[in-house]
């Protein structure tokens, strides 16, 4: 081990992760070495040997893991690229509250104590247009803190047809068996009327859940029913009606071919008592849960003992504050998701063109081709949309295969993450930050180094 530890392509790793935890990786590596050679699926085992098994590891755990990267797919809400990004207002809040001691829960008026979701709630109030708001960390929390604390040991109703799981396996069934209540089913899968839920409601009833199916669409012979109906049949009943809507959509993007879905001022209008949204999708803030709705509800979730188990930390607060402040303000598309979604096809191709000229340019064996492509939103919102987009189709014979490009271009400085289509890789341009161009060029840089060398 002494020989191990000092041998010069370990020393580096020494300030990266500290001593002992590159002692415990040479361990597990000359282990390794000395099972092999019991088991016989080895006669030799030396330094080298036990140096060049760690070296993967400890380069890897040396490493930074959760970094940035060009998203050049066209999925704007990329759920595995980290969902939106933030505006720069939001950015410079989240440095400004992490870097000092500041007013999380401190009111400087008073010189007291303060409650920390004030900072957001106002704003939420005025553009949702609800009576009162609330947040937690995140929409799965909103919704089960919602039924935990409004309808536990009673029943909800739900159509069938919105009994869905999204990513990571969040269901809704599950949510709802966690939070107490128990699950009545109404309706068809394809079609649910007014006349399923009033028959379905007992003097156990506590509330009506309408729900955001996300990530799918059903078409043909489909019906749902209005929230106005459903709003009206609560109240004759004496129930709650919540909605979790899922994307959190505060303005209306049927300007930019994305129609028919509701925002969070639209539900609320319609009669929903409770609305849970995401923040990180089409809102294009921090992941958060945000709650807008009735008064009376809102106060009832706040003082719920789950609630402080979901509460959000201060740089998501000082996120969502600064990016509440710019729909505010009318300034919304200065926030990325906003903007990438209301970019025109104009823009988009010339800056489609100008990508390709730069590659055109810098790497002569390549083949560059500019396309026209479509993206998409992401995020489980408008799955059946396409947005029509442009970018640049990528052949670069040197490097192999288009599977090969694309794990070349992840493996560079910086990462980037491109598109597929066929045997094609695709620079989606949509997707692309202020920036991002010469990144790419970076990276194409690097990607062709490592490929003349024959590494990956």
């Amino acid at each position: 081990m002494d020989v191990l530890l000092g041998s010069p392509c370990v020393e580096p790793f020494f300030s990266m992760i500290g001593r002992e935890s590159v002692k415990s990786i040479l361990t597990e590596a000359l282990q390794s070495e000395r099972k092999e050679l019991l088991n016989g699926r080895s006669d030799h085992a030396s330094c080298e040997s036990v140096l060049a098994r760690a070296k993967p590891l400890l380069e890897r755990r040396g490493a930074k893991s959760l970094i940035p990267v060009v998203n050049a797919t066209g999925v704007v809400v990329h759920t595995n690229l980290g969902r939106s990004c933030l505006a720069e207002e939001a950015a410079e809040a989240v440095l400004a509250v992490a870097r000092r001691y500041n007013t999380l829960e401190f009111n400087l008026e008073e010189g007291k104590r303060g409650r920390r979701t004030d900072h957001v709630e106002w704003l939420l109030r005025r553009v949702t247009g609800a009576e009162a708001g609330l947040v937690v960390n995140n929409n799965a929390g909103a919704v089960l803190l919602s039924l935990a604390a409004l309808c536990q040991g009673k029943e909800v109703i739900v159509s069938r047809g919105e009994l869905v799981e999204i990513g990571g396996s969040f269901r809704i069934p599950d949510i709802m068996a966690f939070s107490g209540v128990r699950l009545v089913e109404v309706g068809a899968t394809n079609r649910t009327h007014l006349r399923d839920y009033a028959n379905a409601v007992t003097e156990n009833t506590a509330a009506l859940l309408k729900v955001h199916p996300s990530n799918f669409r059903m078409e043909g012979f489909v019906s749902s029913t209005p929230r106005e109906e459903l709003a009206s049949l609560a109240k004759d009943r004496g129930l709650f009606f919540i909605e979790d809507l899922g994307s959190g959509m505060l303005i209306d993007y049927s300007r930019c071919g994305l129609l028919g879905e509701p925002t969070v001022r639209d539900c609320i209008e319609q009669g929903v008592h409770l609305v849970t949204f995401s923040g990180d999708k089409m809102l294009g803030g921090p992941q958060i849960g945000g709650v807008a709705g009735k008064k009376q509800l809102v106060d009832a979730l706040r003082s719920y003992p789950l609630h402080r188990a979901l509460r959000v930390d201060k740089m998501t607060l000082a996120a969502f504050e600064a990016t509440l402040r710019l729909y505010l303000r009318g300034e919304e598309k200065r926030i990325p998701t906003v903007s990438m979604l209301f970019a025109e096809s104009h823009s988009l191709q010339l800056r489609a063109e100008a990508l390709l000229n730069t590659l055109r340019s810098s790497f002569p064996n390549g083949q560059f081709t500019l396309t026209e492509v479509d993206d998409a939103v992401g995020g489980g919102a408008f799955p059946a949309e396409k947005l029509p987009g442009w970018g640049v189709s990528v052949s670069m014979e040197d490097w192999g295969s288009a599977g090969r490009v694309q794990r070349l271009l992840r493996g560079a400085q910086p990462p980037v993450v491109a598109g597929a289509r066929e045997n094609e890789t695709i620079l989606h341009v949509r997707t692309l930050l202020p920036g991002d161009e010469e990144r790419i060029l970076e990276a194409f840089r690097f990607a062709e180094t490592r490929a003349l060398r024959g590494n990956e």
